[in-house]
């Protein structure tokens, strides 16, 4: 098992949503970001396991 974090950041850095804080077994997930509450844009998001880390870049379009 690995402790796994995924968030999500604004175009300042600032966090905006934790979609996942957890511990969990190797494979594929799937996890759904409800963007309504945020105004159109660039986002971020981080996932963060063990000594793995992987940053994106995603754009909110409403």
């Amino acid at each position: 098992m690995m402790f796994v974090q995924l968030k999500v950041h604004d175009n300042l850095g600032n966090e905006v949503a934790t979609l996942v804080y957890d511990y969990q077994l190797a494979g594929n997930y799937e996890v759904e970001f409800n963007g309504s509450n945020f105004s159109s844009g660039i986002y971020f998001y981080a996932i963060t396991g063990n000594n793995y880390i992987e940053t994106k870049k995603m754009i909110l379009l409403k």
